[in-house]
């Protein structure tokens, strides 16, 4: 869970799948303490927590999947490809990054969510990708995209990517 703050769907997958091991990672060390205290409190030790960037000390680890929920529009524009590759080189083959993130259209729904990313956030560089140009990104680094837009009544423009690493067998096809 890239950016997981506080925790919350960390720990739900983590009481969901008493199998899986889930990992957190969060540059804000008050809500890695918020995540690691419900954890302790739900009694779970199949989640831990790591204050820090999502890509720091994660040499030699692999993950079946990764998600990140807002984080690639706060990431300075051009750092963006060089994070998805390190992020691509993470994942086991066949393994998916599940990636929520804003579009930058339509615009009324955009300017609405850039106000509130204002308030929350303050003035760091904030990029919200068109679609296609994040999902050819995701394509050049080898990945299988699908997308979805995930429309409701309120005025946010996320939209979901379902990137699917090849596995082993079929890369070699």
């Amino acid at each position: 869970d890239f950016g997981c703050g506080f925790g919350l769907f960390s720990l739900y997958f983590a009481l969901r799948s008493p199998s899986c091991h889930i990992t957190g990672v969060d540059l804000n060390r008050r809500r890695i303490q918020h995540a690691r205290d419900s954890a302790q409190k739900l009694g779970l030790s199949n989640v831990d927590y790591h204050e820090g960037s999502a890509l720091e000390g994660r040499e030699g680890e692999h993950f079946d999947a990764i998600y990140m929920l807002d984080l690639v529009h706060h990431l300075p524009a051009a750092d963006v490809p060089e994070f998805l590759e390190k992020t691509r080189a993470l994942l086991n083959p066949g393994g998916v990054l599940l990636l929520k993130d804003v579009a930058d259209r339509p615009l009324y729904k955009m300017l609405f969510t850039l106000a509130l990313d204002r308030l929350m956030v303050g003035g760091e560089p904030i990029r919200y990708w068109p679609p296609a140009e994040l999902t050819q990104l995701l394509e050049e680094l080898g990945f299988s995209v699908k997308t979805h837009r995930m429309t409701d009544f309120l005025p946010y423009p996320h939209i979901l990517y379902v990137a699917r690493l090849a596995r082993s067998s079929e890369s070699a096809a």
